[in-house]
């Protein structure tokens, strides 16, 4: 049943006519769970409300799936805007951007350029980027535009995805880069022929990567809910007598607050994704296929008075 879930909504999260319906009616039934507002105004006010909690954050402007030049654009003019209120309002937060909502499915040309802009304005405001790892499709170009902007700026790093079978390769790869990544298990639905289809081998190859990561001194960024990974993590770094400025523990704005905080307390950091926009319907139905009983939340919320 779990299954089913996890497929249906993933199917519902790239339905063109759900998520024009979304854009228009807004951030009602439940979404606002886990989306701090349609503008970068709102989400200022839940950042400094969470750096005030000793969380710190990672902003991220929603959309994907753009396929005209125009509004990768503006997307990318929202990116800076954001960069650009973290510097203003010196808040704990860096920026998080997915490359086809800035023209990855154009051209090069065109999401190198908003990349670029992007960059300079987080070098002049001390922010750092991190590049999110999308479907499987796109992974090997999103990982080569990574090399490429590594190469010009030192404030940007990516995404690894546990439960594709080329991760550990590409963690082995990416070792000369002494690169910042963010370890995550995989939000996406993809086919058996290119990732893990069982949960257990996905938990073991986190594991594995987190392991390597960390030995080769790079900065590790462990994305999960899971409090099996999270203890794994916090065993392996004391053993190896890992410091805590070498790593954080990553999660979602409204899932797991108690937990988060408990983190914070133990003296590690930890940094909340904060997603704001209009476009957020495909992140909210992945957030529903990854966790089931986030639906009862939701709707929970849609029935609050």
């Amino acid at each position: 049943m779990e299954q089913l879930m996890r497929d249906f909504f993933l199917f519902l999260s790239k339905n063109k006519f759900f998520t024009e319906m979304a854009k228009k009616y807004g951030l009602r039934f439940g979404a606002s769970r886990f989306v701090a507002g349609e503008q970068i105004e709102q989400a200022v006010q839940v950042i400094k409300g969470l750096n005030q909690k000793k969380l710190a954050v990672t902003v991220d402007f929603l959309g994907e799936f753009v396929d005209n030049e125009r509004e990768a654009n503006e997307r990318a003019d929202n990116s800076i805007q954001a960069i650009k209120a973290i510097g203003r309002e010196k808040l704990n937060a860096q920026l998080s951007v997915k490359m086809t909502s800035l023209g990855f499915d154009i051209s090069e040309q065109v999401v190198m350029n908003n990349m670029r802009r992007i960059m300079d304005a987080a070098k002049e405001n001390n922010v750092f980027v991190t590049i999110d790892m999308e479907d499987y499709a796109r992974c090997q170009k999103t990982l080569d535009i990574f090399k490429q902007l590594k190469s010009e700026y030192d404030n940007i790093g990516t995404v690894i995805q546990a439960y594709l079978y080329r991760t550990e390769k590409d963690i082995e790869d990416l070792n000369q880069y002494s690169p910042n990544l963010r370890l995550v298990k995989g939000a996406y639905k993809e086919s058996p022929e290119v990732a893990f289809p069982e949960k257990k081998d996905v938990d073991e190859n986190f594991k594995k990567i987190i392991k390597m990561h960390l030995m080769n001194g790079n900065y590790t960024a462990i994305a999960s809910h899971d409090d099996a990974i999270i203890n794994f993590t916090k065993e392996f770094t004391k053993a190896n007598n890992i410091p805590n400025s070498q790593f954080e523990f990553q999660m979602l704005y409204g899932i797991m607050p108690e937990r988060q905080l408990q983190l914070a307390n133990e003296g590690y950091t930890m940094r909340v994704y904060v997603p704001y926009g209009t476009d957020w319907y495909g992140y909210f139905m992945r957030r529903l296929a990854e966790r089931p009983a986030n639906v009862a939340f939701v709707l929970k919320g849609m029935f609050k008075k």
